[in-house]
């Protein structure tokens, strides 16, 4: 490919000059005359040029330094150093190059050389492109300078000359066929090769019947990339079909368009090229589609027990070098080599094991599923499907981790509850439905319950009436159940204080926790000391009850995505026909699932954001991120849902959004969040969106015309887990606008929410450019 970039970049300024001379051979003469016309006028001229940057930096002739004494001068100030320009002069020149660099005059005066006290004239204006503007071009009389004008001129005159003709023998002699066209687009110029290729006595034949390297007409023909390439003022390439040779092979043509109306053009053959390119698709596809399927290590061998594919996971898993794998080892030889790594499990008779996978090649099962535990503690799932053409596939999925965490849930889970046990707290945890999920020792001490009956899990009304027969006031008992309901309905969060009949007085506290229950607590304040020490504790005990429970909802959800995993990747499988053909019902069914893994998927990954952001663990990936682009992207993804529901979707993007760095993931997220809760809670009328930005930020406003939202839970509608009651009954766990906050609040950026119920909901974004906190 970099010879062909070479030769198409020869070529073009080639064809270019090789047509330049043919249109322009009968003008050569004339051209000739001028150019010595030229060079005698550049000879006698008495002035030599002083170019003047903008910065103050000089290019001149050395010999006109010399003249001016200013050998090696690099800027306008040099020229007064030593014997130069006279002080006067050249602060007077100095300023009228100020004044022409402007445009508003031009120079005519004289100055006076310090060494030799000689004259000279200099005239000048502003310097013709392509110098950068505001450089001014000096002519300093100096008739010497003319003559080495005329001669540098014929030089690069010869120069010229001598290039085209290289690059016309270059052309003539290159291997593939090159061509020139000129007015009506007919054929001007071809090389030896497009001669040989049309099989044409010589060049001046195929030029005089216009003899074409491919057939047909119209868009098809030969002329068509020219026509085409002048039009549109770029390069046009096509893939044709022509006979060379007697054979049938396949081209690229290139037409490139040229100044002045021609346009030069070449062809390669990449038949050899498509032949090959079509059956390394081929081979590619096959083994594609094998390891797109997988997620975990796969291998694949021939019906003669030689490796034929592996991926990438499976050289990891097995430890093996990828240069060993390549040579196709044999089945055997393989299972020793992963012996040799430990990354086979240990057996009493290794010979007759192997002798029992081998025998996987013939079996006449679909499946066979075992579950691998090496000497390294690494649990493997490994998965062995015999082919149909006598091969063997066979799938590696490492499950240590999915293992390691169940083992840390379970120990979790019991430390959870020894901790729960040695708190000076009585805790009980309440679910949604008020029924006791769980309770520490001293909450049962407390209130003298039986703890066989506590393990029955009575509800919040049946616990009542056990209170109220351990308090000085029975009836504050029913409070306690309107705290529990608070706490897990309303998601509000409340404390007081309890005197019980034996004197003994307790602070108590209903919170609402993340996952919908609440958690009650109680504490013995008796006397004033054992407060301040218990309060201490209570809140070491709710901080580590807190961490607990974060790191129990992150560990669940880890938990949960390996068999989603597992549940999508079977669905899919049995989506493309893996175990057969499927009913339309079926195909209905598996629709379903994944649709449902998918949905349970992106709520597994909002809780593990969210639980990443209440421990501070949120990792943006950076990147450049086209804030413009990405709000095209949601809105256009969005603009179904809010047509579906007969609302206005009105998008305006302001000249200043332009781009940030950020992470372009989570930006898309909290842009989605906020847009579906709009089209979500907005019943009539419409859904806008508008940005503006400057140089430090952006502000990304999103309003509708919704049902709005009470003031009462404007200040928790950015909590996690948050539940409103809606106008259907239904309880809507609120996860969208959380991590939105967390997210924009990683990059250092504000969201501000503005509601008045019945009239609709504002959000304001703002974001910083660098997306730095």
């Amino acid at each position: 490919m970099a010879l062909f970039a070479l030769a198409a970049l020869w070529f073009a300024v080639g064809a270019f000059l090789a047509a330049r001379g043919i249109s322009d051979r009968r003008r050569a003469s004339r051209l000739g005359g001028h150019a010595k016309a030229i060079g005698a006028l550049l000879a006698a001229a008495p002035v030599r040029p002083l170019l003047v940057y903008r910065d103050g930096r000089v290019e001149a002739d050395p010999a006109l330094l010399r003249e001016l004494s200013a050998e090696g001068a690099e800027t306008f100030a040099d020229l007064a150093n030593g014997s130069g320009l006279s002080p006067e002069d050249h602060q007077a020149l100095g300023a009228q190059l100020g004044e022409v660099a402007l445009g508003v005059a031009t120079i005519e005066r004289a100055v006076t050389i310090q060494s030799s006290g000689r004259r000279l004239d200099v005239r000048g204006g502003p310097a013709p492109a392509p110098s950068p503007p505001g450089s001014v071009l000096l002519w300093i009389g100096e008739s010497s300078s003319a003559e080495r004008d005329r001669a540098a001129m014929a030089e690069q005159l010869g120069a010229t000359e001598r290039a085209m003709g290289a690059l016309t023998q270059l052309i003539e002699a290159a291997p593939f066929p090159m061509w020139v066209r000129e007015g009506d687009f007919g054929l001007a110029l071809v090389n030896r090769a497009f001669v040989a290729a049309v099989e044409a006595p010589d060049a001046a034949t195929v030029v005089e019947r216009g003899i074409e390297l491919v057939e047909g007409g119209g868009e098809a023909g030969a002329r068509a990339g020219a026509e085409l390439a002048l039009k549109e003022g770029h390069a046009i390439e096509r893939v044709r079909p022509a006979t060379i040779g007697g054979e049938r092979r396949t081209l690229r043509l290139v037409d490139v368009p040229l100044p002045g109306g021609t346009v030069a053009g070449y062809a390669f053959d990449i038949q050899e090229l498509e032949d090959a390119r079509s059956e390394l698709e081929r081979h590619a596809l096959s083994q594609r589609e094998l390891s797109d399927r997988m997620t975990a290590g796969a291998i694949q061998f021939d019906p003669d027990r030689t490796l034929s594919f592996y991926n990438r996971p499976f050289a990891v898993l097995s430890d093996i070098e990828p240069d060993w794998l390549d040579e196709g080892p044999e089945f055997d030889r393989l299972l020793e080599r992963m012996r040799e790594n430990h990354r086979l499990p240990e057996v009493r008779d290794f010979p007759e094991w192997k002798a029992e996978r081998r025998d996987w090649f013939i079996s006449a099962e679909e499946v066979h599923e075992e579950e691998w535990i090496l000497a390294n503690g690494d649990h493997l799932r490994v998965v062995g499907q015999p082919l149909p053409d006598g091969g063997l596939r066979i799938i590696f999925e490492d499950r240590t981790e999915q293992v390691r965490l169940s083992s840390a849930r379970d120990t979790l889970l019991r430390v959870r509850t020894a901790t729960f046990d040695n708190l000076f707290e009585g805790v009980a945890v309440f679910a949604s439905d008020g029924r006791l999920t769980l309770w520490n020792r001293r909450f049962g001490d407390f209130w003298s319950l039986d703890e066989s009956w506590l393990a029955q899990h009575p509800r919040v009304d049946e616990l009542v009436p056990a209170f109220a027969g351990r308090l000085v006031n029975p009836t504050a008992a029913a409070r306690l159940r309107e705290l529990v309901r608070g706490a897990t309905g309303e998601r509000r969060a409340e404390q007081g204080r309890l005197s019980l009949a034996d004197g003994r007085h307790f602070a108590f506290a209903a919170v609402p926790l993340p996952d919908g229950n609440a958690l009650f607590t109680m504490i013995d304040v008796t006397d004033s000391s054992r407060i301040e020490a218990a309060l201490r504790e209570r809140a070491e005990a709710l901080e580590q009850a807190d961490r607990v429970r974060t790191d129990f909802v992150a560990n669940m959800s880890y938990e949960l995505r390996t068999p989603l995993t597992s549940i999508g990747g079977f669905a899919e499988m049995l989506r493309e026909g893996y175990a057969g053909a499927l009913s339309g019902p079926a195909k209905d069914y598996v629709a379903a699932i994944l649709e449902s893994v998918s949905r349970l998927s992106r709520l597994i990954d909002d809780v593990l954001d969210l639980t990443q952001g209440a421990r501070g663990d949120v990792v943006l990936e950076r990147e450049r991120v086209d804030l413009a682009g990405l709000i095209r992207t949601v809105t256009v993804q969005m603009e179904p849902a809010a047509k579906a529901k007969g609302l206005r979707f009105k998008v305006v993007i302001g000249e200043g959004t332009g781009s940030m760095s950020g992470d372009h993931r989570r930006l898309r997220e909290s842009l989605e969040h906020v847009l579906r809760n709009a089209v979500a809670y907005t019943d009539k009328g419409e859904v806008r969106l508008v940005t503006r930005g400057d140089a430090e930020r952006v502000e990304i406003l999103i309003a509708d015309t919704g049902r709005g939202l009470a003031e009462e839970h404007q200040a928790r509608v950015f909590e996690r887990f948050t539940r409103f009651s809606e106008r259907r009954g239904e309880a809507a766990l609120g996860l969208g606008l959380p991590l939105t906050r967390q997210f924009v609040e990683a990059h250092g950026g504000t969201v501000q929410l503005s509601s008045v119920e019945g009239k609709g909901t504002s959000v304001l974004i703002t974001l910083p450019r660098s997306g730095d906190r």
